[in-house]
Parts: structure tokens; C-alpha cells; sequence
């Protein structure tokens, strides 16, 4: 079991690598819940593309939850998986009605994450990212590469399911909103550009004095 202090440390050399995110919370959660749904199995631009010709297109999620299906799958298509997205985009939308959202920034951590997953097709990745990005509450998202440098630095054991990577990770950031941003931010950055899925660059790697997975691949080269 991973501890605070090492996350804090590892984090540290992270932003010393690839400069420090800074925690903004734009208070939109309806729109992040969106964003993160077009996010699935795609890329960033694909998603952005995506999210910015459905935004284009209707004035506002009203709009969206009233408009013929056809026409919201015809907006998000760059984003991949059209069909599939614009059907679960608008199942949010008619279990949320009118809905903000706005209470989840006050509610019991616990019950915020339970109401946003209770969503459909809503797991606790993309809770997570509805409440960190738009409220600045400390549950940190874990992505296949936050997943992936997470198993390799030992903050998790190997197979750990992702749920319970989720519960590792938050417990490891406590009730600290900016630990929890950089966290997710910085293993994002470093799993992309550094320690990637089939090659990492163990050699050149901030943290390989306190990777044991670098440092395994390090001793058999």
C-alpha cells in the first residue's frame, strides 16, 4: 500500500518534468458529464470536434433531449461511435430533466459519486471527472494510463480492478481537491509521453529510482 507522502513525492518530480496543473472548476457539471460520455474510446480533438458541432447545433441540452436522434448522432459523429453515444447521451438527459446538477458541489462526497453512477451508462470514471473538473472535489479519474503507471509505480497491486483503483487513489489524495487534480493530470502526462504501454523509457524516466517496475526492466536490460 502506497502512502500519501510517496504520492506527494512522486507528483512532485512529475510537475518538476512537466510543469504543475493548476485546478480550475468550471461549475458546468451537465456539460462535463457530456464531454466525458463523447470521450469514450476516442481521442481529445475527436472529442472536442465532436462536442463543439453538438453545441453548435442546439442552444442548449433542452434542445438536444428534444431533437430527433438522428440529428444528435449526426453532430457527434468525429467523436466515434455515434449511435451508441447519441442514445446514451440522451438517456442522461431525460434521467437528469431539469436537473443542474449544482447540488452534487455540496453533497456528501459518497452520495454525489453514488447519484452520478446511478446515471445511465454513468461508471466512476466519468463520475469522478464530473466531480473534480467541474467542482474541485477530490476524487481523482483513473484512465487506462493512470490505470497503467499507477500498477507500475505499486500504488495498486497488478489486476486490481479498476473500482478499487478508484477507491486506492482517492484514498491516497484525501481531501486534497489540487493532490487529487495533479495526481490524475500528471500520470496522464507521463503515461502518454514517458512511461507508455508497450515501450516505456524506463532509462530516462523521472521516477525510476522509485518505480519498481522500472526498476525490474532496468536490471534484465
Amino acid at each position: 500500500m502506497a502512502d500519501r507522502r510517496r504520492l506527494r513525492r512522486i507528483v512532485d518530480r512529475l510537475a518538476a518534468e512537466y510543469g504543475r496543473p493548476l485546478l480550475r472548476p468550471h461549475h458546468s457539471p451537465v456539460d462535463e458529464l457530456i464531454l466525458t460520455v463523447l470521450s469514450q474510446n476516442t481521442n481529445d480533438r475527436n472529442r472536442d470536434v465532436a462536442y463543439a458541432r453538438l453545441r453548435e447545433r442546439f442552444a442548449n441540452w433542452d434542445e438536444v433531449r428534444a431533437a430527433p436522434i438522428e440529428e444528435v448522432e449526426d453532430a457527434i459523429r468525429p467523436g466515434g461511435l455515434a449511435p451508441t453515444k447519441s442514445v446514451r447521451i440522451r438517456e442522461i438527459l431525460d434521467a437528469i430533466g431539469d436537473d443542474d446538477l449544482a447540488h452534487l458541489a455540496d453533497a456528501p462526497l459518497p452520495e454525489a459519486r453514488r447519484e452520478l453512477c446511478a446515471l445511465p451508462g454513468v461508471g466512476r470514471k466519468t463520475a469522478a471527472c464530473v466531480l473534480l473538473f467541474s467542482f474541485g472535489r477530490p476524487d481523482p479519474p483513473v484512465d487506462t494510463h493512470v490505470y497503467r503507471v499507477g500498477t507500475r509505480l505499486g500504488l495498486w497491486a497488478e489486476r486490481t480492478p479498476f473500482e478499487a483503483a478508484h477507491d486506492e487513489l482517492a484514498r491516497l489524495c484525501g481531501d486534497d481537491p489540487e493532490l487529487a487534480y495533479e495526481a490524475h493530470v500528471l500520470l496522464i502526462r507521463h503515461g502518454r509521453r514517458t512511461c507508455v504501454a508497450r515501450a516505456p523509457r524506463c532509462a530516462e524516466c523521472p521516477l525510476r529510482r522509485m518505480c519498481p517496475e522500472g526498476r525490474r526492466r532496468l536490471a534484465r536490460a
